[in-house]
C-alpha cells in the first residue's frame, strides 16, 4: 500500500542548529510537488490556466520552452490542452534530480508531441524559434544583475506574436503591505499544514537564495528586455504572474 507521506514535504520539519541554503538537491526534488503546491498560493491555478494559455498563444512549427521546468508541470498542463500541430517543448533544468523525476511525469506528453529536457545552465540555453517561454518561479533565483540579459535573450528567440510567461514571488515598496501580506502567505502555509517551525527554517534557508523584486521592478525590466507590453494577469498574495509581448 503506498505510504501517504512518502512524497509529503517534510524537509524543514527537524530543528536544525544551523540552516543550510536551499538547494533544488534530491530531497527537495522528491517532495517539490506538494512543497511548491503548499507554499505558493495560487500554484494551481497558474498552472490549470498555462494551459489555456498556451491553446491561444502556441504557433504550429515552433517551440515552447520551461525554463526551470522542475518537475514537468508546466508542460504537463500545455501538452494535455494542445492540439496545434509540430510543437516542440524543451524542458530545462539545471538540477539532474529533478530531470530524473520529471521524465516519468511527462510520459504521455511526450507520446503526443515532440519533447526534449535539458540539464543545464538556463542563462547557457538558446532560445530559439520560440512561440511561449515560461519562467514559473525561476527569474527570483538569477542573479539581479543577470536577469536583464536572460530576458532579452528571451525576447530575440521569440518568434513575432510570442509570449513570456513570468511568474515571480513579489515585493512592496510600502512597507505595511509588505507586512500584511507575508503574514497572509505564512497564514496560507499554516492553513496547509506547515508548522511554525517549518515556515521559519524554509525562510532562512532561501532568505538569500530567492531574491524576489517589485512589480514595478519586473515590468521596467521587462520594457528594457525589449518586450512590446505586458500585463499581471495573475496575483495572489505576494506572487504574480505576467504575460510579456514581443
Amino acid at each position: 500500500m503506498p505510504d501517504p507521506e512518502a512524497n509529503k514535504d517534510q524537509v524543514y520539519a527537524d530543528p536544525r542548529a544551523q540552516v543550510a541554503a536551499f538547494a533544488f538537491d534530491a530531497r527537495v526534488a522528491d517532495v517539490f510537488d506538494d512543497m511548491i503546491r503548499r507554499s505558493v498560493p495560487g500554484y494551481g491555478m497558474t498552472l490549470s490556466l498555462l494551459g489555456i494559455i498556451a491553446q491561444h498563444y502556441a504557433k504550429p512549427n515552433t517551440r515552447i520552452y520551461d525554463l526551470g521546468c522542475s518537475l514537468g508541470a508546466g508542460i504537463a498542463s500545455m501538452g494535455a490542452k494542445l492540439q496545434t500541430p509540430e510543437v516542440t517543448f524543451v524542458g530545462v533544468d539545471n538540477s539532474q534530480p529533478m530531470l530524473d523525476r520529471c521524465r516519468p511525469h511527462l510520459a504521455d506528453i511526450q507520446q503526443q508531441h515532440c519533447l526534449e529536457l535539458l540539464c543545464q545552465d538556463i542563462q547557457q540555453t538558446p532560445i530559439e524559434n520560440a512561440s511561449i517561454v515560461v519562467l514559473n518561479f525561476t527569474l527570483q533565483f538569477i542573479p539581479k544583475a543577470e536577469r536583464l540579459a536572460l530576458l532579452a535573450r528571451i525576447r530575440e528567440g521569440l518568434v513575432p506574436g510570442g509570449i513570456l510567461v513570468l511568474s515571480e514571488k513579489i515585493l512592496f515598496d510600502d512597507p505595511q503591505i509588505q507586512a500584511d501580506l507575508t503574514t497572509l502567505h505564512h497564514d496560507f502555509k499554516r492553513a496547509q499544514g506547515y508548522s511554525d517551525l517549518e515556515i521559519a527554517q524554509k525562510r532562512a534557508a532561501i532568505e538569500n537564495v530567492l531574491i524576489p523584486e517589485t512589480i514595478d521592478a519586473h515590468e521596467s525590466r521587462l520594457s528594457a528586455a525589449g518586450f512590446a507590453r505586458d500585463e499581471i494577469w495573475l496575483q495572489c498574495f505576494n506572487f504574480a504572474s505576467f504575460l510579456a509581448f514581443k
